[in-house]
């Protein structure tokens, strides 16, 4: 992974934009982050962790990004970080935008916009970045995959923090768990120790839930069996618990069985006294009821002589109701034959006021009143010379129609009239104003052609504006470049000179120490290089601050870097000169104003002539369609002249035949409005008097049957036995009273047949002799036998249920035990295993856990890779070696030791002092990073930064130190350095300075 710029805005404690080139400080391999103390170093680091992950590192994190906005940020600028970087040899862009509380566009008040993140890679084929992803989470998943890191991972294996690994250093085996555990992956073996400690207590509850459902079963066989069982002592999970239950529930069911055979034995003599108690009780009810029964029939039979009078009158009234039902069709006749006739009459009255209606309004027929009391036959005549007349309208009814049609041509005629009057005044109006609007349309079409002209001379004279127009904004542009390519190329001058001066100084200091310099390569035995002598007895030494050929060299190259820097900026200098003189000889010395005002106005001149010659089509079409409309009126007012010709002959031929229709139709209306209403009244006197010719003939016919009717009523009645009709009507009976007159003789005859049944059974009168019976005394021995008999069947079938419960409990106790056995087993096994994972097992020496036994392992790989680094960081005196002691009462395995080779003794880290526990924890800290590395699938780190500390060393192990991370760029790493160190800033020359003012930080960087 490597980065490449990074650009912040409006976060921390940076309220602009600030960028920074990674690639141009990567250059120098080593670079240096300094600034004073609040100016945000580590803000910069949480840009980086944020752009990645999303999040900043440890308690800095919160508050779901809101606090991550800068309060110098003006309230319109968002904060965002953009991050680029190489990883797995793709080309990414990341930018994030946490949460922001802007004000409302509309209204008052703040509102809130959510989090926005993009993902882009760059493709080198097409040159250009193309859009993978805005979804957090696809962005999150895709980062942590290609890093191969989780966000914790990260901040200890890129950003360094010294004063976490230096509590490392000092932490006890716990405390260093804690932290290998997030960085490594060994949640898996945790997980395996848990998965163990659950299944344990699983067992175990599962053992001690089989005990408890054992003494459970225990309990109810002691509820079944009563007294007769006692439980046993031990409690749940005792080994000795089912053998006691088992004997305890044989001994419950023996005793229950003894006491079954009791109650069988009481049961069967509480049967046999119960069947003679109810045999006792049945013979008692018997006699009481035959007694009661006999009593009954003799109050019957006394109520039936008491009632003999009025049955003697029903049954005369029913024989008299009988003769009179021979009388009864006779009757249905007559009364039909009246209603027939009844409503005959009324529809005859009816036709005859409905014939005198429609004869008040005919005056042709003389004496048309005379019909209100005419027969039939006379009706009927009337009706055909009606009929007749009104078949000789239908020729008027012709004519009638033929006028309407000759008023409507006429009315036709008089419309047409009107619209040629119309057409006509219409046409002559505007054929009078045709001169003045075709000069108006002329004068318009001429003005726009005019338009046009002056459109097409001004379009020439826009591209020459334009092109000056730029050129004077060129050269305003230049002019200002040309005085900051001035001050570039004066500043990079100058530091040209101060690198070679530099340089130069350097070259002298080692030229003065090169006698130390050799001596470092003397051998006793061998020649000096200089002198050729073999013995050596004061070789000269290196003094403090003592240059070497590394440094010279690193100089020589920063000189020339510098020089080519110069030259680089002069060219350009010469450059922006040459375009400054090409755009003045294109624009001249005009103001870029001046020559701005002019092109607008021309452009004003060109706009408002286009637009007056866009109307010059719309002019012209105009113009054509008046020419077009001023023949059309001509030819329409030629036409309305040959059409009023043809309506002056039409109209007198009408006129005519009018005249000869009216007196034909005013003979045929007879008085009336129309002939139509002249037929209609014919057609309904017809109508009317054939109704009623009809009605008197259905009234006498039913005359003659209702005289019929009144004939066979009488002789019906005289033959059935009555004096009058009215006799045999006033002795019939509707069907309710009948029903109910024949009901009460039936039920007469039906009570006195069973009251002499009852009197003449045998066994009623004899039981009728005897004394009176008692059944409350049967039934109370009854009921008392029966009680003794339920509390009989209770105890045997409570003994039963005992009997039978406790078989079936002892059987699930067996079964239980049966089951329990294996589980018991299974249980110790898991027991023993969990104990040894747990480090709590006698069998586990050193009282270690599974997870801590793999970071163990990992401790060690940490360890000898950091002891590659720390030899070199103190000369080779102090080596890292993993310990798995254990330490007071505490686990062991994860133990840390420093091993010093001048005493040759190895102590605890605690014991080194402020500087050296600096540099092993540097030295501890760059060792994990290549071991997290590793683990995490081999993801190359180009770019690491290391937090503070550099304060506690001295120069000697401050060089060793700068030497350890300047070989970390042979493999083309770049390490930041975050220092407060004064004497760092002269050593690294590649720096990225963070300013702090009222305003907010900026950031600086130099020497890349």
């Amino acid at each position: 992974m490597r980065l490449h710029r990074l650009d912040i805005t409006a976060f921390g404690p940076f309220g602009s934009t600030q960028s920074v080139d990674f690639d141009a400080l990567s250059g120098a391999g080593l670079f240096l982050l300094h600034g004073p103390t609040g100016a945000g170093k580590t803000s910069v680091l949480d840009a980086v962790c944020y752009a990645l992950y999303g999040s900043v590192p440890g308690a800095r994190q919160g508050g779901q990004g809101m606090h991550l906005r800068s309060d110098h940020a003006p309230p319109g600028t968002r904060t965002e970080v953009r991050l680029e970087l190489s990883v797995a040899g793709r080309r990414l862009e990341i930018t994030r935008q946490p949460p922001w509380e802007r004000p409302k566009l509309r209204g008052k008040g703040m509102t809130v916009d959510k989090a926005q993140t993009w993902l882009r890679e760059y493709d080198a084929r097409a040159a250009a970045w193309k859009d993978l992803s805005r979804s957090h989470q696809e962005i999150g998943a895709e980062v942590e995959q290609l890093l191969g890191m989780s966000r914790e991972q990260f901040c200890q294996v890129v950003l360094l923090p010294q004063g976490d690994f230096a509590r490392f250093l000092r932490a006890d085996a716990e405390a260093r768990g804690r932290l290998l555990g997030r960085l490594f992956d060994t949640q898996r073996f945790a997980d395996v120790e848990k998965r163990l400690a659950e299944r344990r207590r699983a067992t175990e509850a599962r053992v001690r839930e089989g005990d408890t459902a054992l003494l459970a079963d225990a309990h109810r066989m002691q509820q079944a069996a009563g007294d007769a069982m006692e439980l046993p002592e031990p409690e749940p999970g005792d080994p000795g618990l089912a053998e006691a239950v088992l004997q305890a529930a044989a001994v419950a069911r023996s005793t229950a069985r003894e006491r079954l055979d009791i109650a069988h034995c009481r049961l069967a003599a509480a049967e046999s006294a119960h069947a003679a108690a109810r045999h006792a009780l049945d013979e008692a009810r018997e006699l009481a009821r035959l007694q009661s029964r006999f009593a009954a029939a003799r109050e019957r039979a006394e109520r039936l002589t008491e009632r003999a009078g009025a049955h003697r009158e029903d049954r005369q009234r029913m024989e008299r109701a009988r003769k009179a039902e021979a009388v009864a069709p006779a009757l249905e006749l007559r009364e039909a034959a009246d209603r027939e006739h009844r409503e005959a009459t009324r529809a005859e009255a009816r036709a005859r006021r409905a014939l005198a209606d429609v004869y008040g309004g005919v005056d042709a027929y003389e004496g048309a009143g005379a019909y209100g009391d005419a027969g039939a036959s006379g009706l009927a005549a009337a009706a055909r010379r009606a009929a007749e007349e009104l078949g000789g309208l239908d020729a008027a009814r012709r004519a009638e129609r033929r006028l309407a049609e000759l008023a409507e041509e006429r009315a036709g005629l008089d419309r047409q009239e009107r619209a040629d009057e119309d057409v006509l005044s219409e046409a002559d109006a505007w054929l009078d104003g045709w001169d003045a609007t075709r000069a108006a349309l002329q004068s318009r079409l001429d003005s726009a052609q005019e338009a046009a002209t002056r459109a097409e001379q001004l379009a020439v004279q826009r591209e020459p504006m334009r092109r000056r127009l730029d050129a004077a904004r060129t050269r305003d542009r230049l002019a200002a470049d040309l005085a900051q390519a001035r001050q570039r190329t004066e500043e990079s001058r100058r530091r040209a000179l101060d690198a070679r001066a530099h340089w130069l100084d350097l070259k002298e200091q080692r030229l003065t120490g090169i006698a130390a310099e050799l001596a470092a390569h003397l051998t006793d035995g061998e020649p000096c290089a200089v002198c050729g002598a073999t013995e050596h007895p004061a070789p000269a030494r290196k003094a403090a601050g003592h240059v070497d050929r590394q440094t010279e060299d690193r100089a020589l190259a920063a000189s020339r870097r510098a020089e080519e820097q110069h030259t680089e900026d002069e060219r350009r200098l010469g450059e922006v000169r040459e375009a400054l003189a090409a755009a003045t000889a294109e624009a001249g010395d005009t103001p870029t104003a001046r020559l701005a005002a002019e092109a607008d106005h021309l452009e004003r001149e060109y706009a408002r002539a286009r637009h007056d010659a866009s109307a010059l089509h719309a002019v012209q079409q105009e113009l054509r369609r008046a020419e077009q409309e001023r023949e059309q009126r001509l030819a329409d007012r030629q036409q309305a002249a040959v059409r009023a010709a043809s309506r002056l002959t039409r109209r007198e031929t009408l006129e005519r035949e009018q005249a000869l229709l009216e007196a034909e139709v005013e003979q045929a209306r007879g008085g009336l409005g129309s002939v139509a209403a002249r037929a209609a009244q014919l057609e309904r006197l017809a109508a009317r008097l054939t109704e009623a010719a009809d009605a008197v003939r259905a009234a006498e016919a039913a005359a003659q049957r209702l005289k019929a009717a009144d004939a066979r009523l009488a002789d019906a009645a005289y033959r059935a036995g009555f004096d009058t009709p009215e006799a045999a009507v006033a002795a019939l009976l509707d069907p309710a009273a009948h029903r109910e007159l024949q009901h009460r003789l039936d039920a007469w005859q039906q009570e006195e047949a069973a009251v002499r049944a009852v009197l003449a059974e045998p066994g009623t009168a004899a039981a009728a002799q005897l004394p009176p019976a008692d059944p409350a005394a049967a039934e109370r021995a009854a009921a008392a036998a029966e009680r003794r008999l339920r509390e009989a069947g209770s105890a045997r079938d409570a003994a039963a249920r005992c009997c039978a419960e406790l078989d079936r409990l002892s059987a699930r106790a067996a079964e239980a035990v049966r089951r329990l056995a294996p589980l018991r087993a299974e249980h110790d096994r898991v027991a023993r295993l969990a104990a040894l994972t747990a480090g709590t097992s006698a069998d586990n020496e050193r009282r270690m856990r599974l997870e801590s036994y793999v970071l163990a392992a990992r401790l060690e790989q940490v360890a000898a890779a950091a002891t590659v680094r720390l030899q070199r960081m103190s000369s080779g005196r102090y080596t890292l070696v993993h310990s798995d002691d254990r330490t007071g009462r505490g686990r062991s395995g994860l133990g840390l030791h420093v091993v010093d080779a001048w005493t040759g003794r190895e102590r605890d880290t605690a014991t080194l002092s402020g500087g050296e526990t600096f540099f092993a924890s540097l030295a501890l800290a760059l060792g994990l990073a290549d071991v997290v590395t590793e683990e995490a699938g081999g993801v190359r780190l180009d770019t690491l930064f290391i937090d503070e500390g550099f304060g506690s060393l001295d120069d000697q192990t401050l060089d060793e130190v700068l030497d350890v991370l300047d070989g970390l760029r042979e493999r083309d790493r770049s390490v930041g350095i975050v220092s407060h160190v004064a004497d760092l800033r002269r050593r690294i020359h590649a720096q990225l300075e963070v300013v702090k003012s009222r305003s907010g930080s900026s950031l600086r960087q130099r020497g890349a």
